[in-house]
């Protein structure tokens, strides 16, 4: 079992499990993620359990090395993490500590695909972009 399936089993493991997305396509700074948190704030408060998850596009692992006029200040969660602003609002709206396994980008996806070619996991088979998109 990996670190992610770890981490989230917590949460699938209940079959009454939804999710609310929140999409905004490429428009920045509209207010998802203030949106997103007050939503779980009031999902929280009729007494349901709530995380958040934030999943960008961009090819970075991480928001390490974003730059911050475009971006805004990177957000550092206490295991270390280095994320997108909205997870610290997500933090102290919902009053619960995320990890960085709650940001996901194309970066990790494309790391953890490569990671696991490289293991041999695939059994020599042509990793293509639509097999793990398609086919997870």
């Amino acid at each position: 079992m990996n670190r992610f399936s770890r981490y989230f089993s917590q949460f699938v493991g209940n079959s009454n499990m939804k999710y609310i997305l929140v999409t905004g396509g490429v428009i920045s700074g509209i207010g998802k993620g203030v949106i997103s948190s007050s939503v779980g704030t009031i999902l929280k408060a009729c007494g349901l359990r709530v995380t958040s998850i934030k999943i960008d596009p961009y090819i970075n692992i991480d928001a390490g090395t974003f730059s911050p006029y475009e971006h805004g200040e990177v957000f550092v969660l206490d295991d270390g993490g280095e994320v997108d602003l909205d997870l610290g609002n997500y933090e102290r709206f919902l009053d619960i500590k995320l990890h960085r396994d709650n940001n996901i980008t194309t970066g990790k996806i494309y790391q953890y695909v490569i990671n696991k070619e490289r293991r041999g996991d695939y059994l020599g088979k042509t990793v293509q972009g639509k097999y793990f998109t398609e086919n997870r």
